[in-house]
C-alpha cells in the first residue's frame, strides 16, 4: 500500500533536522581542513540554490502530484514567487490564497541545518577518478542534539575538477533505522544534480530526486517519492519604477 503524497511529506517534515536536503536547505560551504584541495575548492564554490540574481521555475512531483513555481529574482524578497500551476492545471484563487500564506510562514521560519557543515571529511574516501571527476563519500555529522538519523547516512560527492564544480551530490542509509517510535524506514536516497559553469553562467541546480521506503507500525508503508526539477534560468535585471 503507497501512501497519499501529503502523508509522505509530513514524514519527509519530520526528518528535516537531520536530512536537511529533502527540503533543499543545504548552503553554501567553507574550506574545510584535511580534505583534498579538488574537493575543498568545489565545497568553497558550492552553493545549492540558484545564485542571486537568477529567475527560474521549479516544479514538485510527488505521487501522482505536481506543482510549479516561478522565482522572479528582480522583485522583493517576500514577494518573488508565484504558483503557476496546481497539478497541471492553472490554480484556482483559494489555492493561490493557500499558497502565498505557506510561503509568508516558511519565510518566518528558522534556520536549518546546513549539509556541508554535517560532512565528516576526516575519513574522506575517494570512490572512483578519471581524467576530469572524482566520487568521493564521507559520513555525516549529527545536525543537532537528539539526531538519530546522520550516523546511518553516507554522503557520495561527485567533483568536476576543471571546473571546481559539486555535480552530484547524493545522501542514502547504510542499514535500516528507526528515526521514530513505531516507524523503520529500509530505503532513504536523496540525490541533487548541478549543471556545469559555462562562460559567465554558473553552477545551476538541475533536479532533487528523493526515495524512500520503510513502513509505521509494521503494516503502513511508507513508500514515496519526491522530485524536484529546475529550469527556465533567466538572469534577472532589476526593474525600476515607472516615471
Amino acid at each position: 500500500m503507497r501512501i497519499e503524497s501529503r502523508s509522505a511529506l509530513r514524514i519527509f517534515r519530520g526528518m528535516r533536522s537531520t536530512f536537511p536536503i529533502l527540503f533543499f536547505c543545504l548552503a553554501g560551504g567553507s574550506a574545510v581542513i584535511g580534505a583534498s584541495a579538488e574537493l575543498e575548492a568545489a565545497l568553497k564554490n558550492f552553493r545549492a540554490e540558484a545564485p542571486r540574481g537568477w529567475s527560474y521555475t521549479q516544479t514538485t512531483a510527488a505521487e501522482g502530484r505536481s506543482t510549479v513555481e516561478r522565482s522572479d529574482a528582480a522583485k522583493p524578497e517576500f514577494d518573488r514567487w508565484t504558483l503557476v500551476q496546481k497539478d497541471g492545471r492553472p490554480p484556482t484563487a483559494g489555492e493561490t490564497r493557500e499558497y502565498f500564506e505557506n510561503r509568508s510562514r516558511r519565510s518566518r521560519g528558522g534556520t536549518a541545518p546546513k549539509l556541508v557543515e554535517q560532512l565528516d571529511l576526516s575519513k574522506l574516501e575517494a570512490l572512483a577518478r578519471d581524467d576530469i571527476r572524482t566520487t568521493y563519500r564521507c559520513r555525516l555529522r549529527p545536525g543537532e542534539d537528539g539526531d538519530k538519523i546522520a550516523g546511518f547516512l553516507r554522503a557520495t560527492l561527485i567533483v568536476h575538477r576543471p571546473s571546481a564544480t559539486l555535480e552530484l551530490i547524493e545522501l542514502h542509509n547504510v542499514e535500516p533505522f528507526s528515526p521514530t517510535f513505531g516507524v523503520r524506514i529500509a530505503e532513504m536516497r536523496t540525490r541533487m544534480t548541478y549543471s556545469l559553469p559555462v562562460g559567465d553562467v554558473p553552477s545551476l541546480p538541475q533536479k532533487v530526486e528523493t526515495r524512500v521506503r520503510g513502513s509505521a507500525f509494521w503494516f503502513k508503508s511508507l513508500d514515496a517519492e519526491l522530485t524536484v526539477t529546475f529550469r527556465d534560468y533567466v538572469r534577472a535585471t532589476k526593474r525600476t519604477p515607472s516615471s
